[in-house]
């Protein structure tokens, strides 16, 4: 395993790479010769920028990207959380793969290669308002089965899940990590209604109460609140770290995720960038928490991937003016009065 034991995931998450300021610097040069006023394309430049930085030259380009899509079911699903049986879980997971979903067809159009990893689904994790979530050895190896999918030669990755149940795990992992009460970060997930709702609550209170003196840890959070493709999805967030590749966020669950590494340190964060903001109510709120500013809304709760599929159409787009546009200098253009 990549994170064979807790201490090599705490490690981990001290010891971060820091992004490449020699890189930003001769990006921003690049920037201000352009063919523009200074700033004019607002976040597109930011975008330019932070690429730059991660990928450590000043004209990045996304040659090699994916978009990664982690399954996983949950045992708290037999509570009646979700409007969907866990049974969904595989059902969708074989429709991703005979290429039948949104993803499919959003990572496509952004030049996404497509990876499905779907962690034991007829294992489903224990229901965390009676014990935790994962066993020790369970939660590294999904650290670990996350941290795979990342190899250095990536100038992008995205991150994307699949599991019924798990807005509910990623209520209790935010409510954890950031404080607040459950019905604080607890939202309709797949549409569940009032009745939904209200016993939604009541399994992210139960799971909070269940866990409330554990080590206030990441490692622990995770373990105890979490699920596999949750757990997956931070052990790709830290591995992509160690390379130096720039990471799209999707939405609540995806950002849930990594709560609690930045809880224990919020520089993890850096390399990331939030595809969208989810129409899920809890996610501003986590967005907020953790830093990071969505790229797009568009009332999107899908999951999936989707929201960091789309945004990485925009990366892309940042990058072809970067690298595209001529200088004043090239061009003829008087660059001041």
């Amino acid at each position: 395993m990549i994170y064979a034991s807790v201490e090599a995931v705490e490690r981990a998450l001290r010891e971060i790479g820091e992004v490449d300021a020699d890189a930003v610097g001769a990006a921003r040069l690049r920037q201000d010769s352009l063919t523009k006023p200074k700033g004019s394309l607002g976040r597109l430049e930011e975008l330019a920028l932070f690429m730059a930085g991660w990928q450590g030259r000043p004209i990045p380009t996304i040659e090699n990207a994916k978009m990664v899509v982690f399954a996983g079911n949950h045992g708290v699903a037999a509570r009646g959380v979700s409007a969907f049986p866990a049974t969904v879980t595989a059902q969708m997971v074989a429709n991703f793969q005979t290429g039948g979903a949104a993803i499919n067809a959003l990572a496509r159009t952004a030049g996404l290669a497509l990876e499905i990893v779907a962690i034991d689904l007829d294992r489903p994790t224990a229901d965390f308002t009676e014990s935790a979530a994962l066993s020790v050895d369970d939660c590294l190896e999904a650290l670990s089965i996350g941290a795979r999918t990342v190899s250095e030669d990536l100038d992008l990755i995205a991150l994307g899940e699949m599991g019924i149940g798990n807005s509910t795990a990623a209520a209790a992992l935010a409510a954890c990590s950031f404080g607040g009460s459950a019905a604080l970060w607890t939202g309709p997930g797949t549409g569940v209604g009032d009745a939904g709702m209200a016993r939604k609550i009541a399994v992210v209170e139960a799971g909070l109460t269940q866990h409330r003196d554990a080590p206030c840890t990441a490692f622990e959070t995770l373990r105890r609140l979490g699920g596999r493709e949750i757990v997956a999805m931070a052990g790709a967030v830290l591995r992509a770290r160690q390379w130096r590749v720039p990471v799209l966020l999707d939405g609540y669950i995806c950002c849930a995720a990594i709560a609690p590494l930045a809880r224990d340190n919020p520089a993890i964060t850096a390399h990331c960038l939030a595809g969208h903001r989810s129409a899920e109510p809890g996610h501003i709120r986590l967005l907020d928490q953790l830093g990071l500013r969505p790229l797009l809304d568009l009332d999107m709760r899908l999951g999936e991937g989707s929201g960091a599929a789309l945004a990485a159409m925009l990366v892309r787009a940042a990058l072809e003016v970067h690298a595209g546009m001529a200088s004043f200098a090239e061009a003829g253009v008087a660059n001041r009065v």
